[in-house]
This record gives C-alpha cells, sequence and structure tokens, in this order.
C-alpha cells in the first residue's frame, strides 16, 4: 500500500497540483471530547511552529460548562516557549457554523472525539486521526501527570515537525487527506 501511495504522490507532483489558495495558510482544527488537554496542546504547538503556513484552532465536542484548558497543559507550554495567549476550551460547534473559518484539516486527536458523529464542515475538508493517551486521566500525583503532558507534547511535536516540513504539493487538497493520515502512523 505504502508503494502505491508514494507512486501517487508521484504522479500528482508531475502534475504539479498547487495548493488550494496560494500563500494562504492552511487552516487545521484538532478535536477532542472536552478541549482541555491534547488538543489545546496541538493548537498551541502548530501555531508556534506553523511558520504562517498553518492557521490552528482547536475544539471539543462536549467542553464542560466553564471548562477551561488543563493548568498542566499551560505550564509544559509556557516551559517549551510556546504562547498560550488567547487558548481557551470551545466547543466544536463554534467551527461547524456558516461564519466559523473554512477548515483544511481536521484531526482528531482523543479516541472518543474519533468515534461521535463530526458536524458537516463546510467545505468538506480532509480528516485523520492521531490519537494520544489522555495525559489528564487517572489520580497520579501532579508531577506524575505533568510528565505525562511533557510526552504528550514530544510526540505531538515529531508529528507536526513532520507536517510543517511537507513541501507544498503534499499539502494539496487533493492530497491532504492521505498525507494526513500517513502521519497517523509516525
Amino acid at each position: 500500500m505504502r508503494a502505491g501511495f508514494h507512486r501517487f504522490l508521484h504522479i500528482l507532483q508531475l502534475l504539479r497540483f498547487p495548493m488550494s489558495e496560494a500563500n494562504t495558510p492552511l487552516n487545521v482544527l484538532f478535536l477532542c471530547t472536552h478541549n482541555s488537554a491534547r488538543s489545546i496542546l496541538a493548537e498551541a504547538l502548530l501555531n508556534d511552529m506553523g511558520q504562517g503556513r498553518f492557521k490552528a484552532y482547536s475544539a471539543g465536542s462536549s467542553p464542560r460548562d466553564n471548562q477551561q484548558p488543563n493548568p498542566l497543559a499551560l505550564q509544559v507550554l509556557r516551559q517549551a516557549g510556546v504562547s498560550v495567549d488567547g487558548l481557551r476550551s470551545k466547543s466544536w460547534d463554534e467551527f461547524a457554523g456558516a461564519d466559523a473559518p473554512r477548515m483544511d484539516l481536521i484531526i482528531t486527536v482523543c479516541d472518543n472525539a474519533a468515534g461521535e458523529v463530526c458536524p458537516i464542515w463546510p467545505g468538506h475538508p480532509a480528516t485523520a486521526h492521531w490519537g494520544y493517551a489522555d495525559p489528564s486521566a487517572g489520580d497520579a500525583p501532579d508531577d506524575v501527570k505533568l510528565e505525562a503532558f511533557r510526552q504528550t507534547m514530544r510526540l505531538m511535536r515529531r508529528r507536526l515537525e513532520l507536517l510543517v516540513n511537507l513541501p507544498e504539493d503534499r499539502l494539496s487538497k487533493i492530497c491532504l487527506q492521505a498525507t494526513a493520515r500517513e502521519l497517523s502512523s509516525q
């Protein structure tokens, strides 16, 4: 299957499919159930690493009332030098409306959100599932959870580095679905 995928990409390169809109960043929405840990980490990391090629957002399928980003998520981001300005927990409903930013790629980062029925997204964006264990789960002491958040952030950063360093042709709309799904195994 990998050989077929690479052959497909080679054909697309020969045809020189450009990005859908030159110099327009790809909008990426990271989804999780509560939008307090993994999706928040992914949003902040991609906005930090994206070099203007990406604009990241995050949301949850069912954030709790008055849900806030997990303080440990914010702590590991700050310690890594990543801005946490503007991060907040929000419902995916904010991104399903006609006035919402049009997404190019939607990535679920928790297994619960991956199995839920999602809204119909305007523009029919590419989708992928990049599962990560919940660093906030369980009754472990905060120092153990903090290390779990660091590990999750390292894993995300590795995968996001691959994404942000892809050549433009791998990010074209026709290629984005396969590319994002292939990265889930990295």
